[in-house]
């Protein structure tokens, strides 16, 4: 497969399309909020993991995630893990610490509640966030899933604050599987909890301690779509390196680069500050690589070898930012 070619098929996976629907859903929001409302005054824009609340010396995040309806009704015990898994993710990608979830759950009976319930009180446990209430009805016709988190950070990691000149690095768990047919790649339910936290817990000490400002953890627009994100709200491009990028051995590039893993960031780091970032994630087994550099030209260029094609051209086209 050419590079043109991965361009091509990246841009038609569930992944992306599901993103770039976000610049329509906050476009039309914008459109009926009275004028002059901006972000209800939160610390930073839409099209960060979380919102980010200015509170006392530090900060409050809030942020939600919905499931969509196939997964939870094909695996509904990992949807349920997952919704809590997810929701964690996003508070330490900010460089926060989770406090505690709540839930929106719809189900046709009590058995698939039991299952997508028993699911959450396990991602609860392996993480140590309490799921302190919520909303339930299972006399629906479909099954669906929100969960929404609170937590709360002294120093934030951004996706506004990628600068030109700075290192694009990814960090990522390759100790798992692939929870087939879905793209997420599951290192996370077989772990120990206490190793999960630990994990984690990286990300604030990054922040905590200068060495990076922006980050933001994969989703579902895997790897390349993150970086994406973070770049178009830094208003900023990059260089990207496909031969430099964190792979677990025989896995298809197109699937890894779709992949939804349970742990994985990526970061923009000054580049004085590469090797401390580096040798904190692979110290706990993480790989970690520079994959590319960012750069003011707000185009994304995937590069293999001789081989090269844009990604996106912010210029041209928005991503998630209307």
């Amino acid at each position: 497969m050419s590079v043109a070619e991965l361009v091509k098929a990246l841009r038609e996976t569930r992944g992306f399309r599901h993103k770039t629907d976000i610049a329509d859903v906050v476009s039309t929001l914008a459109r009926h909020l009275p004028r002059g409302t901006s972000d209800l005054a939160q610390a930073v824009a839409v099209g960060d993991d979380c919102a980010a609340i200015a509170d006392r010396d530090g900060y409050l995040l809030f942020a939600i995630e919905g499931l969509v309806s196939d997964f939870v009704r094909d695996m509904p015990w990992f949807a349920g893990y997952s919704s809590v898994m997810v929701n964690v993710s996003d508070v330490y990608a900010m460089g926060g610490r989770p406090i505690a979830v709540v839930d929106a759950m719809w189900s046709d009976g009590i058995g698939m509640a039991e299952d997508v319930l028993a699911g959450m009180a396990a991602a609860s446990s392996a993480y140590g966030v309490p799921i302190v209430g919520g909303h339930s009805n299972t006399r629906s016709d479909q099954a669906q899933l929100a969960v929404a988190i609170l937590g709360r950070a002294s120093k934030l990691l951004s996706s506004f604050d990628a600068k030109p000149g700075d290192v694009l690095m990814m960090a990522v768990d390759l100790r798992g599987a692939f929870m087939d047919p879905y793209p997420f790649w599951n290192a996370s339910v077989d772990a120990p909890p206490m190793r999960l936290r630990d994990d984690l817990e990286l990300l604030p000490i990054i922040a905590e301690s200068g060495l990076c400002r922006a980050a933001k953890d994969i989703s579902m627009a895997g790897a390349l779509g993150t970086a994406l994100m973070l770049l178009e709200c830094s208003q900023a491009g990059a260089t990207i390196d496909l031969a430099r990028i964190p792979t677990p051995p025989n896995v298809p590039v197109l699937r890894w680069l779709s992949a939804f893993p349970s742990y994985g960031f990526v970061l923009s780091v000054a580049s004085e500050n590469v090797d401390a970032v580096e040798r904190l994630f692979t110290a706990r087994e993480i790989a970690c690589a520079t994959i590319g550099t960012v750069d003011a030209s707000r185009e994304v260029v995937l590069r293999k070898g001789d081989d090269a094609a844009v990604l996106w051209n912010f210029n041209q086209h928005a991503f998630i930012k209307p």
